[in-house]
């Protein structure tokens, strides 16, 4: 699961990129494009961060900044889509995956504090 989980969000941020690659290009678009590439990316890295954590609370402490950066990639996202509906079938796409990562993060999080 955990490899899974390391290529997961791993191309979601990636998706994220290409998403935001074909995004106009403008002072207001550039400073939610930059966030958002920003919040993605770090879903990413901090889970693998977590994986490293020196005991069970380090690693809690670590998944909840990946549940951070999840749901503020997940707010860009729906602040893009209200900016741009035509934009509504790719960022359904990074949305659904969004939150799927989401909530397996929040499920592991229920799970450590489970076993502390």
């Amino acid at each position: 699961m955990r490899e899974l989980m390391k290529k997961r969000t791993k191309k979601f941020a990636a998706d994220v990129w290409r998403f935001c690659e074909k995004l106009p290009k403008s002072r207001e678009y550039n400073a939610y494009v930059n966030q958002i590439i920003r919040s993605s990316s770090s879903v990413g890295a901090n889970y693998r961060a977590a994986q490293r954590g020196k005991s069970t609370a380090d690693f809690i402490y670590k998944l909840k900044i990946v549940e951070e950066e999840a749901d503020e990639t997940l707010y860009f996202l729906e602040l893009l889509l209200d900016i741009n509906p035509t934009l509504k079938k790719q960022i359904d796409l990074l949305h659904k995956e969004g939150n799927e990562i989401l909530s397996i993060i929040i499920a592991s999080i229920k799970t450590a504090r489970q076993r502390k």
